[in-house]
């Protein structure tokens, strides 16, 4: 894996890579810019996905909402309702360092049924790093859902490391409410009406002390975050592959008055695969 940007001075000693060229006068020097091809650790990827610092010590991490996608050359969110078939072991690995470092990953029920959801487990190699920030051995799944048409039997609300949470509105049915607290899920409300609000599930994710958030989508939660303009970061594989088809984009969804404009913050690649992060500006 190889970081294509950005390879300044400052994060080329930071991550022990040759500092990037400037284009030289006879053409764009694309391949001038591209840093040394090299093995990156986990913590080394802990390191360039790190979640904004509190803003004193001991004080709590500030809300941030990162969003973890991965889309075909020609916009696929996945291949036959799975996102495997277009992932690859980076792209896994990646994963597994964006979980490690989250208070919560935030789910669509939809997700949750279709890849097989189950709770989340503790990364190997960053739980110190867990322990440091204050957080538990692994992040709480919270599955996002207005219907509760979920079974609540699977290991994901049975077994889990972190109990799982269950997001919905106030006007959910109280039936499977009743149901989910029964099997020991803790329902959280976020929103008035049958199912939550994006902008309400940022709001009571933070004011319940877990504000480094992580949604894996599936593409209709993400596109929610996104109409709501509540999104604060996009981390999106960008997979070699051609799909056609009529797979759902990352983030369909109502239509925004303006597209929101995010700054590249970083790139890698290995294997045609493209790991990029875009990011709003820090919360002051």
């Amino acid at each position: 894996m190889r970081r294509l940007f950005p390879a300044t001075e400052e994060t080329a000693h930071r991550h022990g890579v040759g500092a990037a060229r400037e284009c030289g006068a006879g053409g764009r020097g694309t391949e001038d810019r591209f840093a040394t091809d090299r093995e990156w650790g986990l913590g080394e990827l802990a390191d360039l996905y790190a979640y904004p610092s509190p803003p004193a010590p001991g004080a709590a991490a500030p809300a941030w909402l990162r969003a973890n996608m991965v889309s075909t050359l020609d916009g696929a969110a996945h291949h036959d309702g799975r996102s495997q078939g277009i992932s690859s072991p980076a792209d896994m690995r990646i994963f597994g360092v964006l979980r490690a470092l989250a208070d919560v990953v935030v789910v669509g029920a939809e997700t949750v049924r279709q890849e097989g959801y189950g709770a989340a487990r503790p990364r190997a190699g960053l739980a110190e790093r867990r322990v440091a920030a204050g957080q538990g051995p692994a992040p709480a799944i919270a599955v996002v859902s207005a219907s509760l048409a979920l079974d609540f039997s699977l290991p994901l609300f049975t077994e889990p490391l972190v109990p799982t949470l269950l997001i919905t509105g106030a006007c959910a049915p109280e039936r499977r409410v009743r149901a989910a607290e029964k099997a020991g899920v803790r329902v959280v409300t976020a929103g008035s009406g049958a199912g939550a609000e994006p902008a309400r599930i940022r709001q009571e994710l933070a004011a319940g002390g877990v504000g480094r958030m992580l949604t894996e989508g599936g593409p209709r939660l993400l596109g929610q975050f996104v109409s709501a303009g509540v999104l604060d970061e996009l981390c999106l594989t960008v997979s070699p592959t051609l799909a056609a088809g009529d797979a759902a984009r990352i983030a369909p969804g109502p239509s925004r008055e303006a597209p929101d404009r995010l700054t590249l913050a970083s790139v890698l690649e290995e294997e045609g695969f493209l790991f990029t992060r875009y990011r709003r500006a820090e919360p002051a």
